[in-house]
């Protein structure tokens, strides 16, 4: 895995969360990170399945009111989750 900071490419394990996630450590800018740094999942206590849910449901054309009542999750949690994503598509598009 190639360093998140720096794209360094040598990086090795370096122990796991609380959480149970893998924790890494670039060799050349001696920084740690976590596998989902970056990402829409970073920091979230929201699985995969469930933000591909909301992103289709609100694809779909659904109320985001509507959405966090279905999914049971907090309506700014589901702000938070659509605007990442059309960060990362606009990131993406340009």
């Amino acid at each position: 895995m190639d360093c998140r900071y720096c794209d360094h490419p040598k990086t090795h394990k370096h122990g796991k969360t609380s959480k149970g996630t893998q924790c890494y450590k670039c060799s050349h800018c001696t920084r740690t990170f976590v596998e989902t740094f970056d990402t829409l999942y970073y920091w979230r206590q929201v699985s995969a399945d469930e933000v591909e849910k909301i992103l289709q449901s609100q694809l779909e054309g659904s109320s985001l009111r509507g959405i966090s009542r279905i999914n049971k999750r907090a309506y700014n949690t589901v702000v938070s989750i659509v605007h990442a994503a059309a960060y990362r598509a606009q990131l993406v598009h340009n």
